[in-house]
């Protein structure tokens, strides 16, 4: 029997791989995906982003969609993160923000607004853990830069990554504007970090694998230093179907399928479910029992509510070459690496909750199909100073010609991206679908979704903002993309964590009330997502919950 089986090895199963196995633990990490090497992870936007090498196909497997409002059911690719050792890391741009000391407290800040809770601890007890797990993976930022940051105990372990030297210009116009643009916070090594080499500034981040070794991923930041202490394993292509329990109501271990369909089993004294919120749901809602008829640690029906998301909003600006003598807008630089969170809490009027989100100021990626399909998009401007786009109609033959070629030749886009809180709600939640199975014959994920009206009006506000910004920059033009749309990649919450077993499903140590050696530690346990990408805060979160398991252990009592 092993000490601890950790299913799933993204932001939430690689932390504890590495803190548990450590501590001398024996540690099982099983894996649905694949494992890659770097010589996998090729700049490739066919192969890498349009092919899916990260997600399954939904011919294969799939999650399905009820949205509010509509009776047909869709499959859809909302939920899934990255299938492949290191999970969702891998192929992540990076963005790894602490949340403000305040998302800790929604429900206290601004009172009862639909399924919005506090948290059971606060920034104070995950403060140590956030400074470690920047620390273990290797962040590259600078503290002390923004007026919405909380205390730090200690500095980011390396400088922000260079920029573009358009980025004094954006600074510029956000001092104009009052505002305090910061160096973005990344999981890229800006130098040569325990053993890994610094950025190359290739620019194939999102949604590639890194080909260098700098991306901070738990593949490379923390996986294998937990294989290199001799007493962790990981288990690649293993299908985890179900959580075994025994006859005392005590998690047992698991049951997987291998890649020939082969069943094995799995005896452990501590189960770790760390699948990502939709598929963690899942499977306890698919380890059924007589003790748990509904799903282990179900008795509630807590598992799979509060489901979340992001909020998502966005814009451009387009900066014409021939119109900027004064700026550097044909350099090759690929980032520019600044953030606002100015815009963090909304003022009144604007929407019936006031909270907002970050926003972040960004190049395009260098991706050739990704440009020519959004050179092709027939947005109105905002403003434009002649040469723009014509809004309403299809582009096709030469105008679509013109456009691709202007895109790559005339101009340089700069855009943004807002984060904004998915507020939780109880028409958001994820079950079983009685209808539709995967290629193990097991029930899919069915996602229930409401996407509320704040998050429209929020991002609206954002994204006006962010237009702010370029059009101090002298923009010639600018354009309003999407606003309160979901952010697919982003899930919190369907294992709400709490002190009350009738309204949570774990403890805030992510330990299931029902079960005390079965922890969910990935974004499940999350009651509100924040405002900014969660990954950092999932991956401080889990170095939390590792120490626990380690002192629980040691004490007896989860043996």
């Amino acid at each position: 029997m092993i000490d601890v089986v950790i299913i799933g090895s993204g932001a939430g199963g690689g932390p504890l791989a590495l803190a548990v196995s450590q501590a001398g633990c024996s540690v099982l990490v099983l894996e649905k995906g694949a494992e890659y090497q770097r010589k996998d992870y090729i700049a490739d936007e066919v192969e890498m982003t349009r092919r899916n090498f990260w997600t399954p196909a939904l011919t294969d497997e799939m999650h399905t969609l009820l949205e509010a409002g509509s009776p047909m059911m869709q499959p859809t690719y909302l939920g899934w993160i990255g299938q492949c050792v290191g999970g969702g890391t891998v192929q992540m741009a990076g963005y790894l923000y602490r949340l403000h000391p305040d998302d800790f407290r929604l429900k206290s800040r601004f009172g009862e607004y639909e399924a919005i809770a506090d948290w059971p601890y606060d920034y104070d007890d995950l403060e140590p853990y956030y400074t470690r797990a920047e620390w273990e993976l290797g962040i590259s930022g600078s503290n002390g830069s923004h007026p919405g940051e909380g205390w730090r105990s200690k500095a980011y372990p390396m400088p922000p990554l260079d920029t573009h030297p358009l980025t004094e210009h954006l600074d510029q116009a956000c001092e104009r504007l009052g505002w305090h643009a910061f160096p973005t916070p990344r999981a890229i090594a800006s130098r040569p970090y325990k053993g890994r080499p610094a950025c190359t500034y290739c620019g194939f981040c999102a949604g590639y694998g890194c080909r260098t070794g700098a991306k901070s991923s738990s593949q490379e930041a923390l996986l294998p230093r937990a294989v290199a202490t001799g007493n962790c394993e990981i288990r690649s292509r293993t299908m985890v179907r179900e959580i075994t329990i025994g006859a005392d109501g005590r998690a047992t271990g698991c049951v997987y399928l291998d890649d020939d369909g082969q069943e094995h089993q799995v005896k452990a004294k501590v189960v770790c479910v760390c699948c990502s919120a939709v598929e963690s749901a899942r499977l306890l809602l698919l380890s059924k029992s007589s003790t748990f008829p509904d799903g282990l640690a179900n008795s509630n029906g807590g598992v799979g509510r509060h489901l979340q998301f992001h909020g998502f909003s966005n814009g451009q600006g387009r900066f014409q070459y021939d119109r900027h003598p004064d700026k550097p807008l044909r350099h090759s630089h690929p980032f520019l690496e600044r953030s606002l969170m100015d815009h963090y809490f909304l003022p009144d009027g604007v929407s019936d909750l006031a909270k907002g989100g970050l926003i972040r100021f960004g190049l395009p990626s260098a991706n050739p199909i990704a440009a020519a399909l959004r050179a092709a998009e027939n947005r109105a401007s905002l403003h434009e100073n002649g040469g723009g786009m014509n809004g309403g109609g299809v582009v096709w033959g030469d105008e679509l010609m013109r456009r691709i070629s202007a895109y790559f030749h005339d101009y340089r886009l700069v855009d943004f991206e807002v984060f904004h809180d998915f507020i939780p709600n109880d028409r958001t939640h994820v079950d079983l679908d009685p209808q539709v199975t995967d290629r193990w014959g097991l029930p899919v994920a069915r996602i229930h979704l409401d996407n509320l009206a704040h998050h429209q009006r929020a991002g609206d506000w954002l994204v006006s903002r962010g237009l702010d910004v370029l059009d101090a920059m002298g923009a010639d033009e600018l354009l309003n993309e999407e606003a309160g749309e979901v952010a697919p990649f982003l899930v919190h919450g369907t294992c709400r964590a709490g002190n009350d077993p009738a309204t949570s499903v774990v403890n805030p140590y992510c330990q299931a009330h029902e079960v005390n050696n079965l922890f969910v530690v990935d974004g499940s346990f999350m009651p509100t997502s924040g405002g900014v990408p969660p990954t950092l805060t999932i991956v401080a979160n889990s170095f939390r919950t590792a120490d626990h398991i380690i002192d629980r252990a040691r004490s007896g009592e989860l043996g």
